[in-house]
This record gives C-alpha cells, structure tokens and sequence, in this order.
C-alpha cells in the first residue's frame, strides 16, 4: 500500500497522470479572481492549444505522448533517483524512441520539471488578461493564491508532493534548472511589467526588473517554507491554511514596496 500511495504522489506531481491530464490547469474558471484563461477554462497543455482553444487529433495525440513519457519518467526519477535514470530508460518505459523523449523533452531535466511552460503561460496570461482595474501585481496575487485553494502542483502544497521535492533537493540538475526556471520566470515578468507600464518589454527599465525580482523572490520564499514544512511531515491543509495567509502577507509587502501596483 505505501508503494502504491508513493506512485500516486508522484503522478500529481511530475508528469501528471492522474485524472488524465498533465500541464493542464482543469477546467476551472473565476478561481483567480474571475480572469476568464488565468488559470482555467483550457482544455490542453502550453503550445498545444489552438486560438480557440480547442485541439486538434493530432495535437490530442502529442499531448498524450507528452503526458506518457513524463509520468514514465517521473515514477522511474522518483523510485530510482533523476541522476540514476537515462533517458534511453524512460523512452523504453513510454515505449517510445530516445529521439520521440527529446523532440518533447529538449533536457533530461524538463521530464521532471515539466510544469515550467505552464507556469510561464500563467504568468502572461494573468499580466495581459487583467482586470482594466486591476494592476499586475494584483492579478499575481489572485493567480498564486487561486493556484494554492485548487492544490495546483505549482503552489508547492498537496498530497503527496513531498516525493516530488525530496526527488528535486536530492539531485544537483535539477536544482539548478529550477535555479535556472525561476530566473527565467523573472526575465518574462520584467518584460511584461514594462509593457504593462508602456515601456519597451524587450529591454525592461530597472524599475521593472527591480519589481519583477521582487515578486519572484516572495514568492520563491512563500514556498520554500512551505515545502520544507511538507518535507518535516506537516499536514498538508495545515500547511495550506498557513501559506494563504504567508502569500497574503508577501503580497501586502510588495505593494507598500511597489506603491504603483507594479
């Protein structure tokens, strides 16, 4: 049983299984603040979804390739270690080619870390689909906080993804992509401050890049400490309950920090 719960956690996690989806945000609409497309209300992953948003067959078939190589890799990373499982492994558990793993998968590391497209896509999609009131930094916050009430893996809390953490802290690669995610997250909210401000997005001024850092590194911490409470074994609505109030006090921070709203 404690076998089958871990393979269940990992599945949330990772390349998502579950419920039959990975990458996706639900079906889920209003629960950031009524944004219709902020985080649901879309039926399939990061660059597979047409203008309306519906997919074609062919791009129902990739995404379900995409879904079954990464939940391969992720029960495989999880049970054996990342740095102890090739990709050659993973391309046999999904029953595919190595060359089929990397045209959707360009690093070993994006098997595990398979959300960082979606999580770019929300951050763009909160910033440019705002409120006609509403400043960016608001729409962030009702992003984060809508993300933590529904469990979404980017909130960093729910059942069984401390599997998924201690798989990422036991492994050097995967540190620094994440590392390298978040400074990547930091570039796109610069660039979509200063359009948001009228300015050039392709070179984002220091106010913009200042504040941009600013989110990301509340953030960033908000969720730390709440996946080293999940990893010391707290209850996860326990720590639910808490990270809404910490990320409503991270954002109070930043506005007294950014009176402009970003």
């Amino acid at each position: 049983m404690a076998e089958e719960e871990r393979r269940g956690g990992a599945r949330t996690t990772g390349g998502e299984e579950a419920g039959g989806r990975l990458g996706a945000t639900g079906g889920r609409s209003g629960a950031t603040g009524g944004r219709s497309g902020a985080t649901g209300d879309r039926s399939g992953e990061a660059g597979f979804t047409t203008e309306d948003g519906r997919l074609t067959l062919r791009e129902r078939k990739k995404l379900r390739t995409r879904q079954r190589i990464s939940g391969e890799a992720t029960l495989l990373f999880i049970e054996r270690g990342f740095d102890h499982v090739t990709v050659a492994e993973v391309a046999r558990a999904a029953e595919v080619s190595t060359m089929t793993v990397f045209n959707y998968f360009p690093r070993k590391e994006d098997l595990f870390l398979d959300r960082i497209p979606e999580a770019r896509e929300l951050i763009v999609r909160a910033v440019r689909e705002r409120g006609a009131d509403e400043s960016p930094l608001a729409a962030l916050r009702a992003l984060v906080l809508g993300l933590l009430a529904e469990r979404h893996p980017l909130s960093a809390v729910g059942e069984g993804f401390e599997h998924f953490w201690r798989t990422v802290l036991d492994s050097p690669a995967l540190r620094a992509r994440g590392r390298e995610a978040v400074e990547e997250m930091e570039g796109i909210l610069a660039a979509l401050l200063a359009e948001a401000a009228g300015g050039d997005a392709d070179r984002p001024g220091h106010d913009a890049r200042l504040a941009a850092a600013l989110i990301i590194a509340g953030v960033r911490a908000a969720c730390a400490g709440a996946v080293a409470r999940q990893l010391g074994g707290d209850p996860v609505d326990e720590v639910a309950v808490e990270q809404a109030e910490v990320l409503r006090r991270t954002f109070d921070a930043l506005e007294r920090a950014l009176p402009d709203g970003a």
